[in-house]
């Protein structure tokens, strides 16, 4: 028989006799002390409706077989992308699965191939203590030995507890594949399927193939007369490429958790049931699934729609808990909690299957006064404004956060002095200046936490009413690492006011210093990961002098590299173009450059470069000829010289976003980057607002111009009212 014949017959053979295409190796028990297979992983499959094997290549990525989660593997691989239909939990590190080494995770993602028996497995947590084993770049060569490890069946045990590993020769292999025959009688088992094939030169591991059917000779539960050991490995040796695309990319906003992106889109003026400025957050699902609306008129939304609430003025995104599916982060500032008016409040959605709080589990909500942590004994007040601003993300570590502004609080007797809340896990910590490590003191008016941005490093806290001297409203921030301190509060870094000799300008009464922030995270050459931040800090108050005149409230923009130790470096200034530099645009007086930011890290797990680092900046009063207020956003890249890497973005200029300038359409206020497109919101008019998504090469200088997708009420789906729609976007 030839070997093309045997690979096919390999395959039917094993259908023929009912057996799935899931394998445990019939190889020697590996002692509980040794860590040299320590990347493979176990997988249980529902309640144990299947078990399989698996390898990490990522510190939040396993590769294993398709088949593992296909519907009926015997007639086909094909695998649904998103989360799995059943709860999949990951043992990795433990040569016995009872022991304590490693780490247990459960698969949230799936990103299947459709040439070969391989998908990529997304873990909720990162982990932490078995290093990645790295993907082999050659084919597999006839001859060739390979070692295998795996959590299936061995000859005496159908369910065994221990890694096994054992010994295969290549046979012969083609472009997806490479038949593999065992050694020394050892064979793949069921609930083996998956797991890896591995190169060992020089002591070096290299994962060459997973493995995906077999003969099963030896194999408990398989009859005696079944002598082969032979089976057929799906080759990742040429996967790297397309495994980096996949492991490096940011996460998407996915309700639903099918893999395609969706959009949550806020109108917090909006009528509902009557009430005027009530507030609504409207979801488009990707790949026409339909649209919803969010309002607290709903069942499982807390609260109820009242005039003036303004639901949804701030949101953000998050896997909070940690299943797969995107969560989002509502910030109702101006609701009132029983007579306290504006004392506002802030709530976690959950995302599940079918969308938005269709999941058991539909929300969490946040008030002062009620609940646990720290917001179980703080009280709302009128004017505290919790959920004025709002950031959520997941820290280095792998756990999920998030940051709730509350400008408004007073304390110490100090009127809107202001306070963060900051979530994680099923608890909440406040911090504010009063708080030990936080620099700054509290005084009436500061508004600490009237913005905030995070990223997986460092949390940033803005308070822009903060007077510097006799300065009013000159303003500060302060910068907290995600590490908790003895008070369980995010670890105070740093202070940031333009007093300071390591911050350029100077403080001056109504600069608004921190009025802005965005966070990048930022890997330095010679560094593992994106261990650092890039912090911007948006000053729309800022007078500038240019030729000799002084340009009041002109704006600017300063970034700063924070380091892993937590000491930082000022790294550039920005502003709109002046005569004596070649940045685009023209600064003015009243254009408040830099009244919104948004950052962003494109290739979060490579280092980081000028293309990859981006920053827009919201410029909404620039004018644009004679059309007052018409608005415009610039961006630039984080690294390197401004005017090299900047773009200018208005209104019908070509680069995407359509219409013409128009009077107080204040273009620039409402922008947001995601991992692949910048989302401008047009609140503000034309009609009733849009939300324009531009390609990341529509807002990259000499980008060429692509496609926009558009998002308006009346289209797509979306009923035809809006009052502020598109005031944020995520």
């Amino acid at each position: 028989m030839s070997r093309a014949a045997l690979a096919t017959s390999l395959i039917a053979g094993s259908l023929a006799l009912g057996i799935a295409p899931a394998f445990g190796v019939t190889g020697t028990p590996v002692a509980d002390a040794d860590t040299t297979y320590a990347y493979t992983a176990q997988l249980i499959i529902g309640a144990h409706d299947r078990g399989c094997s698996g390898v990490l290549v990522d510190r939040e990525w396993l590769l294993t077989a398709a088949s593992c989660f296909a519907d009926d593997p015997a007639a086909s691989l094909a695998v649904s992308a998103g989360k799995p239909a059943l709860k999949t939990t990951a043992t990795i590190g433990r040569s016995d699965v009872t022991g304590t080494a490693g780490a247990v995770r459960e698969v949230v993602e799936l990103v299947p191939r459709t040439d070969r028996d391989v998908v990529l497995a997304r873990l909720n947590r990162p982990v932490t203590d078995v290093a990645p084993l790295a993907l082999a770049t050659t084919a597999p060569a006839a001859g060739e030995e390979l070692k295998f490890a795996g959590y299936g069946r061995t000859k005496t045990e159908w369910a065994p507890l221990k890694l096994h590993t054992g010994a295969f020769s290549v046979d012969a292999a083609d472009a997806t594949t490479a038949a593999v025959t065992g050694k020394d009688g050892v064979a793949a088992c069921m609930g083996d399927s998956g797991g890896p094939m591995v190169r060992v030169a020089g002591g070096t591991h290299q994962l060459v193939a997973v493995s995906s059917q077999s003969y099963q000779a030896g194999c408990f539960g398989i009859d005696a007369t079944v002598t082969d050991t032979g089976g057929i490995v799906a080759r990742v040796d040429d996967l790297a490429s397309w495994v980096n695309s996949k492991v490096g990319a940011n996460r998407i906003t996915d309700f639903n958790c099918d893999a395609v992106e969706d959009i949550a889109i806020a109108d917090p003026k909006a009528t509902v049931g009557g009430a005027a400025d009530a507030g609504v957050v409207r979801i488009v699902y990707g790949g026409g699934k339909g649209t919803a609306e969010i309002n607290q008129d709903l069942d499982w939304v807390p609260g109820g729609s009242e005039a003036g609430d303004w639901f949804g003025e701030s949101i953000d995104t998050v896997d909070y808990n940690e299943d797969g599916c995107t969560d989002l982060v509502v910030g109702t500032p101006a609701e009132d909690v029983g007579s306290a008016t504006d004392a506002g409040f802030a709530d976690i959605l959950y995302g599940a299957a079918g969308g938005l709080g269709t999941g058991a589990t539909k929300a969490t909500h946040f008030e002062q006064g009620a609940g646990n942590g720290s917001l179980a004994v703080s009280s709302p007040e009128a004017g505290d404004r919790m959920g004025h601003a709002v950031a959520a993300g997941t820290s280095a570590s792998g756990e999920p956060f998030a940051v709730i502004g509350v400008p408004g609080e007073g304390l110490s007797g100090a009127a809107k002095a202001g306070m963060a809340v900051y979530l994680h896990g099923s608890t909440n910590i406040v911090t504010h200046q009063d708080a030990t490590g936080v620099p700054g003191g509290v005084e009436a008016n500061d508004g600490f936490g009237s913005t905030v941005a995070a990223d997986a490093n460092h949390v940033a806290v803005g308070a822009p009413g903060e007077a510097i001297g006799a300065d009013a409203d000159a303003g500060n921030l302060a910068v907290f690492s995600h590490t908790l301190n003895s008070e369980g509060r995010p670890t105070p870094l740093f202070g940031l006011d333009q007093d300071l000799d390591t911050v350029s300008g100077g403080a001056e009464a109504g600069d608004e210093f921190g009025k802005s922030l965005a966070l990048a995270p930022y890997r330095p050459s010679g560094a593992a990961t994106a261990n650092e931040s890039i912090l911007s800090v948006g000053s729309p108050g800022e007078d500038l002098t240019i030729d000799g005149t002084n340009k009041a409230d002109t704006g600017n923009v300063i970034t700063f590299r924070i380091a892993a130790s937590g000491t930082y470096t000022q790294t550039n200034a920005f502003s709109s173009g002046t005569a004596d530099d070649d940045v685009s645009g023209t600064a003015e007086a009243g254009d408040r450059f830099g009244s919104t930011l948004t950052a962003v890290n494109t290739a979060p797990r490579a280092v980081s470069t000028t293309a990859t680092m981006k920053l827009a900046v919201g410029v909404p009063n620039e004018a644009i000829g004679t059309t007052a207020n018409a608005g415009a956003v610039q961006t630039f890249s984080l690294l390197g010289a401004p005017g090299v890497n900047d773009r200018w973005l208005e209104a019908g200029d070509g680069d995407g976003i359509p219409g013409a300038p128009g009077t107080n359409q204040y273009l620039g206020r409402s922008i947001h980057f995601t991992g692949t497109h910048l989302y401008v919101g047009m609140p503000y008019g034309p009609g009733t607002g849009a939300v324009h998504a531009l390609p990341m090469s529509n807002v990259t200088a000499n980008g060429a111009v692509a496609a926009v997708t558009s998002f308006r009420p009346g289209q797509g789906g979306l009923p035809s009212v809006g009052a502020r729609f598109g005031y944020a976007a995520r």
